[in-house]
């Protein structure tokens, strides 16, 4: 005879383990986003070492289809030949690479200067621009020093000179103010060369034993779904070493031809705008308009015909890298959407900053690869269930 009594104790006990179980799990879920958000530059500088690994993975893969070395030899090489080239720039060309920056610097900022100039008289309200001191409003707050001396020393009588000496609250002030600002500058310079440090270590621990932290990974997933888990991190991986892969070789293209392209126009500082416009390649579209505003920025200093002539460039090398290099070389690594992937970056650059326009991509090629797995197992799934 069935207990009725124990069947209703044993499912109210099922619905309260269940009930609790879900009130688990969304107060984690809910604890992990918070986090998430309160730590994003930390993930993100932590991605960014992943995806250094995965580069250097890459790379080391390829040298493994020349030469039949273990993985830490080729490793090993690839990193030695990265740091030999680097150090050749550097000693071959860091006065140059310096005294372009310099030059570079100051040429922004006076055109920056004249363009806001321009569009005030034309009428366009310019308050937004923030230009560091180089607004020409600052120089109305300049001392008079029309006064000639003679002037000068009549009007100066013991008490006005004892009256203009500082005191000590001031002295003081200026002193904690002048320490601030250091504190600042060395802060920063500290977070930033730590920053690179942090993602370079995290990169080559990654590069060097990358099937540990895979099976690490796989190890957190529980036992039933391991296997579909191992699909969907070895798809995301070649996905992004393959797209890792071409973006450097556009950004090296880019590098060489806006570099030759300015050299031959005559453009100051065609190197170091060569450089930072293959760095801007690695974030699609938004990078691009941003080296192309550099670079006509810079060219205005040496006339509007040098001006055009870099547009036609930027033109050139926008085209080169849209047309041709991404289909040819990107087709079988990624296949967004342009809208998508603007809408995205757009989304992440103003909720994260520079990481998220930065990372952008690769994260949403991660999301993307995730979605087409789980919508081609579910079909596959369907397919099961209605045979």
């Amino acid at each position: 005879m069935t207990d009725h009594t124990t069947g209703k104790g044993q499912t109210r006990t099922d619905l309260a383990w269940a009930i609790a179980t879900g009130g688990m799990t969304v107060v984690l879920f809910a604890a992990l986003l918070v986090l998430a958000w309160e730590f994003a530059a930390t993930l993100f500088l932590i991605f960014a070492g992943v995806l250094l690994g995965v580069a250097l993975n890459a790379v080391t893969n390829l040298l493994g289809r020349v030469v039949p070395l273990p993985h830490a030899l080729r490793l090993t090489i690839v990193c030695l030949v990265l740091a030999a080239g680097l150090a050749g720039v550097l000693v071959l060309g860091g006065t140059k690479i310096a005294q372009q920056t310099a030059v570079l610097s100051n040429t922004i900022k006076s055109q920056l200067v004249t363009v806001k100039s321009f569009l005030e008289k034309n009428g366009v309200d310019t308050s937004y621009f923030n230009l560091s001191g180089l607004n020409s409003s600052e120089a109305s707050k300049t001392p008079d020093l029309s006064k000639t001396h003679e002037t000068a020393r009549a009007e100066e009588t013991p008490s006005t000179v004892q009256r203009n000496l500082p005191s000590a609250g001031t002295l003081a002030s200026s002193g904690t103010a002048i320490v601030s600002q250091t504190l600042k500058l060395v802060l920063g310079t500290v977070s930033a060369v730590g920053n690179f440090f942090i993602v370079l270590f995290l990169g080559l621990c990654f590069a060097a034993q990358p099937t540990v932290y895979r099976n690490g990974l796989l190890r957190m997933t529980p036992v039933k779904h391991r296997a579909n888990a191992t699909i969907l991190v070895d798809r995301i991986g070649d996905t992004l070493e393959r797209w890792l892969i071409a973006q450097m070789v556009t950004m090296a293209a880019v590098f060489l031809v806006t570099w030759i392209g300015l050299e031959i126009i005559g453009i100051e500082s065609s190197f170091i705008l060569g450089i930072q416009a293959g760095l801007l390649g690695f974030i699609p579209t938004i990078g691009a308009l941003l080296g192309g505003l550099i670079v006509v920025l810079a060219s205005l200093a040496s006339g509007w015909v040098a001006a055009a002539s870099a547009f036609v460039l930027f033109l050139g090398v926008h085209a080169l890298e849209s047309y041709v290099l991404t289909p040819i070389i990107q087709r079988q690594a990624l296949d967004i959407p342009p809208a998508t992937l603007f809408g995205f970056q757009i989304l992440l650059g103003i909720i994260f900053g520079v990481w998220g326009l930065a990372l952008a991509l690769p994260l949403l090629a991660i999301g993307k690869v995730a979605i087409d797995f789980l919508r081609a197992d579910s079909e596959k799934r369907s397919v099961k269930t209605a045979s």
